[in-house]
């Protein structure tokens, strides 16, 4: 079957990222708040695979931790519930969660879940 012309799924944001952040070995070398400005308070799995999910909260959860936030959002949508599950699984385990709870009505109501951190000093 003859390939469609244009970008592939893979290619379609490709332009639209800072190709700085993406490189690890680039990552080392660039200032604190090169990075720190790319992390907000907030993390929508919906654009993950639910087998890599468990690591990108976990790895979210450190990074806001360090960079000294408090409290984030992380939306995991309504659906069946698998995300959920494997979002309050890892809030259960990781050091830098002081409580959680899911969100009001306003926040995304038990499709995200808001993460109080502990203190980072």
């Amino acid at each position: 079957m003859p390939k469609r012309p244009g970008p592939g799924p893979d290619d379609l944001d490709a332009d639209l990222l800072d190709p700085d952040q993406l490189d690890p070995d680039r990552l080392d070398d660039a200032a604190p708040g090169d990075i720190a400005a790319a992390l907000t308070d907030e993390l929508d799995l919906h654009t993950f695979q639910p087998r890599d999910c468990a690591d990108v909260v976990a790895e979210y959860l450190h990074a806001a931790h360090e960079a000294g936030m408090t409290r984030v959002r992380i939306v995991h949508g309504k659906g069946t519930g698998t995300l959920r599950r494997i979002v309050h699984g890892v809030l259960d385990r990781h050091p830098a969660v002081a409580s959680y709870r899911l969100a009001d009505e306003r926040s995304g109501a038990w499709g995200a879940t808001l993460v109080e951190l502990r203190d980072s000093t």
